[in-house]
């Protein structure tokens, strides 16, 4: 019997009600990794706790030497680079918040089947690399450029289409200086770790992991729309299968916290003592500049400003926040909700949508907190 990829590639589906996760979630699950909430303390993530999605498999590079990135398509020179010419080049480091954008799809009832983040798909690195706009400055752009596609090396199968993962940016994005568009080689000053793209990959600051092409080797100036499989079909916003839906773009706001004290091993829940408790966290957005962020000791009925740091001129990575909370004894849920300078703020309720794509919902940490009385 002659097979198609379609028999080991099925389409996308929504859990039935009850349904708990499959061992193919659990497989994503396995292979991708969150970051641990506590890493929130570091104003840079470490490489190995940062977030990391990997539609694929991590493309086997040797060696860089024999790597070339391409710039071609609607270009009056064509350019063939490798990575020691671009690093030989000014360099440029920008430190970016980047978050997946099914970050938080677990959390949604009916729960779209994928990669099951919960709220930690997320990290803030320094990435190092030359402007993108000055590439493509040196290959001339066609005045009749509409896109600029970018394609990486890995290479699978999805809803039964084979392809290179690619994706592409509008070519006034592509070429803009705010946000500097990278071809990055570096994360935290070392080169780029496998699973984070080496030798060259895409950062887009402000805009959602799926812009943010891996181990990028070819980049294409088109004058139509690309309409290939992660820009027409996968990423968009949508409530049924037929409707063209939105793109999934910028970063809505969102905040996290550090949860305080210390966990129960399985359910997460955290256990604190009576009195002054610190609370700190991140914020963040990729829509327009953070202004404020509250937090709720109280499952969300009453909320609180917090302090907030301010950017220190790094527009495009998360902010710190604090708040003195007076815990007493009793069960409570901590959130905390950001709002940013277009008015754009995190939910109480999430939005639905097919993909679990955007979601900001506030987060909620369940805390107990001990009296002296208490058992422990």
């Amino acid at each position: 019997m002659r097979r198609r990829l379609a028999d080991v590639s099925g389409p996308a589906r929504l859990a039935a009600a009850g349904e708990g996760l499959g061992q193919d979630e659990l497989a994503l699950a396995a292979r991708n990794h969150a970051l641990p909430l506590e890493a929130l303390r570091y104003d840079v993530t470490p490489p190995g706790l940062h977030y990391v999605l990997t539609h694929y498999d991590i493309p086997a590079v040797p060696d860089d030497d024999s790597w070339r990135l391409t710039v071609g398509g609607r270009v009056r020179r064509a350019l063939s680079l490798s990575p020691a010419r671009l690093r030989a080049r000014p360099a440029v480091v920008v430190r970016t918040t980047m978050e997946c954008a099914g970050n938080g799809r677990a959390l949604l009832s009916p729960r779209p089947v994928s990669q099951p983040w919960l709220v930690e798909a997320v990290g803030t690195a320094d990435w190092t690399g030359v402007p993108l706009r000055l590439l493509l400055d040196e290959a001339g752009v066609a005045s009749d450029a509409v896109d600029v596609v970018f394609t990486g090396a890995d290479h699978g199968v999805e809803r039964g289409v084979e392809q290179d993962y690619r994706r592409a940016l509008p070519v006034g994005v592509a070429m803009g200086d705010d946000p500097e568009v990278l071809v990055a080689y570096a994360m935290n000053g070392a080169p780029l770790p496998p699973q984070h793209g080496s030798p060259l990959r895409l950062v887009v600051p402000g805009w959602y992991g799926m812009a943010q092409v891996k181990w990028l080797r070819d980049v294409e100036v088109v004058d139509s729309p690309f309409t290939g499989f992660q820009q027409s079909v996968a990423y968009r916003l949508r409530q049924t299968p037929e409707e063209a839906g939105e793109p999934v773009t910028l970063i809505a706001p969102r905040a996290l916290l550090i949860p305080p004290g210390f966990p129960d091993f399985m359910s997460r829940t955290r256990v604190v003592e009576a009195g002054s408790v610190p609370l700190a966290g991140r914020a963040w957005s990729g829509r327009a500049p953070l202004a404020s962020v509250e937090v709720s000791t109280d499952g969300g009925v009453t909320w609180d400003a917090a302090g907030l740091e301010p950017d220190r001129g790094r527009r495009w990575a998360w902010r710190g926040w604090t708040f003195a909370w007076s815990a007493t004894p009793g069960a409570h849920v901590l959130s905390a909700r950001a709002h940013d300078g277009a008015g754009n703020t995190q939910p109480l309720e999430q939005p639905w949508n097919r993909g679990g794509f955007a979601n900001n919902v506030v987060q909620r940490v369940p805390v107990l907190c001990l009296g002296p009385a208490d058992a422990r």
